[in-house]
């Protein structure tokens, strides 16, 4: 067995420079897919006619189907059906793609979070006058989110693994140039391995950021 660890620190350097482009995808997809979630998962607690339905299919095929074949269809297939998506570029498609697919399962979180919420509080809110978004805004949404925060974290996390699938359309980010290293140099294992310590190590920070942010708002509520 020859594995040069040597080689691993000197191209990590090198692979830290993609990773703003790693980020880049997974934090405008994130805020995306949160706006999505958000509104669907309020048309789900509210069961808004017709709404409904379009959005249970809407949740249904993006759970159902993996995210490649999404990413795929949205980069190489839209732009058979409808001609103005000839001129997408790829990183954009990445981020269609991986919002639409983490939206499909935060409105299911939110919808939890939001139903979590004992309804006698929003009934209390709206007998002493103020109106059912003043109550969701002001009681039941600050209650709720943080309840789903947990959940919505573990999302961001697989958001940030999921984003190595953007290689497969020809964006360059981390596990591309990884790839690329790993061609160049024929050190398969040590490209990868390193690789795979920066995603580790980045997934590593934010959930201790997402723990240290979960502790401080828990202050309020510990007796």
């Amino acid at each position: 067995m020859n594995i040069d660890l040597v080689y691993v620190i000197e191209i990590i350097p090198e692979l830290l420079k993609y990773l703003p482009i790693t980020l880049y995808i997974t934090i405008i997809a994130m805020l995306i897919a949160i706006v999505i979630g958000a509104i669907l998962s309020i048309i789900l607690v509210n069961k808004v006619p017709v709404l409904l339905q379009l959005a249970r299919i809407y949740i249904s095929f993006f759970r159902g189907t993996p995210v490649l074949v999404q990413l795929l269809m949205i980069y190489f297939g839209l732009p058979q059906i409808f001609p103005i998506f000839n001129e997408l570029g790829a990183e954009a498609a990445a981020i269609i793609a991986f919002s639409l697919n983490t939206s499909s399962y935060l409105a299911e979180i939110f919808r939890a979070g939001i139903q979590s919420v004992d309804k006698g509080q929003a009934e209390a809110a709206t007998s002493v006058g103020l109106s059912y978004p003043q109550a969701m805004q002001g009681i039941i949404l600050p209650q709720a989110i943080r309840n789903a925060i947990p959940a919505t974290g573990n999302m961001f996390i697989g958001l940030i693994k999921n984003s190595s699938l953007a290689f497969t359309i020809g964006v360059t980010e981390l596990l591309a140039q990884g790839k690329l290293l790993a061609s160049a140099n024929l050190r398969f294992f040590e490209a990868y391995l390193a690789v795979g310590l920066i995603y580790w190590a980045t997934t590593f920070l934010y959930s201790q950021l997402q723990g240290w942010y979960e502790k401080r708002i828990s202050k309020a509520y510990i007796t």
